[in-house]
């Protein structure tokens, strides 16, 4: 079997990821599913082109990108293509593909991933208090 790296960059998920806990040899591990959008421009009148790739994650990296990362987060991935061929019980094969995240890096300051968060739950942003600037100058003083 050949090895196919696959990157997606600058990339948004277009859902909040999901998580399961699947048996493993030594003991549960977290599985965490990912739906990453990718745009770009193709062809010589540059129209926009979304490439959408389902990835599987494994372990903390699953449990960390389910505790940080949400819908409309930015994201680099990289990993794995795997060929996921089967037959059926009617005999028929199926095809289709698996991808495997190795790595992901977090694009978001922390500030844009809160404001994120709070827009999904509906709440609105805290208004900054009146007094902020006031406190800033006692503490100089």
């Amino acid at each position: 079997m050949s090895f196919i790296r696959i990157e997606q960059r600058n990339a948004r998920l277009a859902a909040a990821v999901k998580i399961d806990q699947v048996k493993g040899s030594e003991g549960p591990i977290t599985k965490g599913t990912v739906v990453v959008i990718s745009n770009g421009r193709r062809g010589a009148g540059k129209e926009d082109e979304v490439t959408s790739v389902q990835w599987t994650l494994w372990g903390k990296q699953a449990e960390n990108a389910a505790k940080y990362l949400d819908r409309g987060s930015h994201v680099n991935v990289v990993g794995r293509l795997q060929n996921n061929s089967y037959t059926d019980a009617g005999g028929s094969k199926v095809y289709g593909f698996t991808f495997t995240c190795e790595e992901i890096d977090y694009l978001d300051s922390k500030a844009e991933s809160e404001a994120r968060r709070l827009r999904e739950q509906g709440a609105s942003e805290p208004e900054p208090s009146p007094s902020k600037g006031k406190g800033r100058k006692a503490a100089h003083a």
